[in-house]
């Protein structure tokens, strides 16, 4: 029904950039908050960052704040993370992941398989 589907990850070195972007597809009506978690190795599945459905409101985890941005654009479905600073404890499978409202008028929360983000020298 809906699909996420992230691309843009790989390996960086420290203090390197990335951008992440998440395509949503399918019976989407409204496409709601949105957001990215990520999974270290051997660790559990953390929160990044969320943006509201219009884009005006943004939460960051403490250790992301001042390095990455998420942004979205209504029109494609589209969903970014720009990644700066880079640090190799950044490293982990990063998901995206959506609140979307489907033609039948559910309400689902979809993620995608992953990207995988490696920094390291």
């Amino acid at each position: 029904q809906v699909q996420l589907v992230e691309s843009g990850g790989g390996l960086v070195q420290p203090g390197g950039s990335l951008r992440l972007s998440c395509a949503a597809s399918g019976s989407i009506v409204t496409l709601n908050a949105v957001g990215w978690h990520r999974q270290a190795p051997g660790k559990q599945r953390e929160s990044v960052a969320g943006i509201s459905s219009g884009g005006s409101r943004r939460n960051y985890a403490a250790f992301v704040k001042g390095r990455f941005t998420i942004s979205r654009d209504n029109a494609k479905n589209m969903v970014y993370l720009q990644m700066n600073s880079l640090k190799p404890e950044d490293t982990a499978v990063y998901y995206c992941t959506a609140d979307v409202t489907i033609a039948t008028g559910k309400d689902l929360e979809v993620w995608g398989q992953g990207t995988p983000v490696t920094v390291s020298s």
